[in-house]
């Protein structure tokens, strides 16, 4: 543990041959709103718009440096670590083969592929990351290459601590009050909290993680490390079935309550701020810690805030999906099945219902054959969660029978 801030610091300076190091900036939107000084870490800025890079190189540059040097290398990953992966592979001159689901967006192969060049291969196996792990094991053992890990490698762990050594840099005198920090696998979460112990900084450390993929916190609070049978895999950046097992070493000290819990809806609501307001593009997984604040706005107050900005990789064709998440989640959008009465002059009726703020965003029957009422889905969005319950006493007072499927999962998913 005593070696461990000179070897993030011998970590942080390789790093410049790369990139300078990401900025740590004042956000004046945030500070205001939460009456605190807000500091974002903007990983989204290095060259692959993620810290993934971090771990990735420093993994590399260490096992080119030992007597088992190598110019073989892989990974398996359809996201932030193939990308990371891929350019360092470039920069150090060595062959790099990266394992991905055949479901990843071509958005996500063709940005590997650019950072890679010809350093890189892509090799697409079947349809969920497990496949894809188990292919990579096998070819690294067949060709005598080395098995980049995401998250879960000393390495990978010092690597990913160079944002701490930068924060703390970048901070000068100014102490952090709080740090928050996004969870996925762990090896950012942890290689920070390692480093702050090691050079006696004692800020309170805050982790995030997705509502839909709790495995830190659900690991804390069984007090061993745990396996989910299933997650929500909104957060791709984040959702991982189980956090790693050197990363858990470290956090497992922790309480459960020092783990948020960020609702998926909530977050993309966060990531629509950010990008209108202060025209920031985060994945989601980069908005955790913004997100976050929303938790801690009492704890907060008057005090000086760090939040690692984790990731920018967003493809724009998922806008409509955060958008309408965001949407449903704020109580500004819903969603009903509906009997109309079959007879002239109903939908008339139905329409004088609405109030002013009142967008019909869906209409569609579901039995048209119906012979005295038809079924309908109506998606309705409005401006104040508010319209909605003087929306349903008018349903009421009017006599139309509705059911509310907002939130019943199954149906939403079958209908909308």
């Amino acid at each position: 543990m005593t070696d461990f801030p000179a070897g993030v610091a011998a970590a942080e300076a390789e790093l410049r041959a790369l990139f300078p190091a990401t900025p740590l900036q004042l956000n004046e939107h945030l500070s205001a709103k939460y009456g605190a000084r807000i500091f974002l870490k903007r990983e989204d800025l290095t060259p692959v718009r993620s810290y993934k890079i971090r771990g990735a190189f420093n993994f590399m540059r260490k096992k080119m440096a030992s007597e088992t040097a190598n110019t073989k290398f892989c990974c398996a990953s359809a996201g932030n670590h193939a990308q990371g992966f891929a350019f360092a592979c470039r920069h150090f001159g060595v062959s790099g083969r990266v394992f991905m689901p055949v479901t990843t967006p071509q958005q996500k192969i063709g940005k590997t592929r650019a950072f890679g060049g010809d350093a890189v291969e892509i090799e697409l196996v079947g349809d969920f990351f497990d496949d894809c792990y188990r292919a990579a094991k096998t070819y690294a053992h067949e060709a005598g290459a080395d098995l980049v890990p995401p998250f879960d490698h000393e390495d990978i762990v010092e690597g990913q601590a160079s944002v701490a050594k930068e924060v703390v840099d970048e901070l000068g005198d100014e102490k952090p009050d709080f740090v928050v920090m996004p969870v996925g696998g762990g090896g950012l979460a942890s290689g920070m909290t390692r480093y702050f112990n090691a050079i006696g900084e004692t800020p309170f450390l805050r982790f995030v993680e997705p509502l839909g993929a709790p495995s830190l916190q659900t690991s804390l609070r069984n007090g061993s490390l745990t396996r989910m049978e299933q997650i929500d895999g909104f957060v791709d950046g984040a959702s991982v079935a189980e956090i790693g097992q050197i990363p858990y070493e470290t956090l497992k000290s922790f309480p459960p309550e020092a783990v948020l819990l960020a609702p998926e809806g909530r977050l993309c609501a966060t990531m629509l701020e950010m990008l209108n307001i202060e025209g920031i593009v985060l994945e989601p997984a980069g908005a955790l810690a913004i997100d976050a604040l929303k938790s801690l706005k009492t704890d907060i107050r008057g005090k000086t805030v760090v939040c690692v900005v984790s990731g920018g990789n967003f493809d724009f064709e998922r806008l409509p999906d955060v958008r309408e998440r965001s949407l449903r989640f704020e109580g500004l959008k819903k969603y009903f099945i509906l009997r109309l009465a079959q007879r002239p002059g109903a939908l008339k009726d139905f329409l004088n219902l609405l109030g002013p703020d009142d967008d019909i965003a869906r209409f569609e029957y579901l039995k048209k054959s119906a012979r005295d009422f038809g079924s309908i889905l109506l998606g309705i969005e409005t401006k104040d969660p508010g319209n909605f319950d003087s929306l349903l006493s008018r349903f009421a007072a009017s006599g139309i029978r509705y059911q509310d499927i907002t939130n019943d999962q199954i149906v939403a998913d079958l209908l909308i």
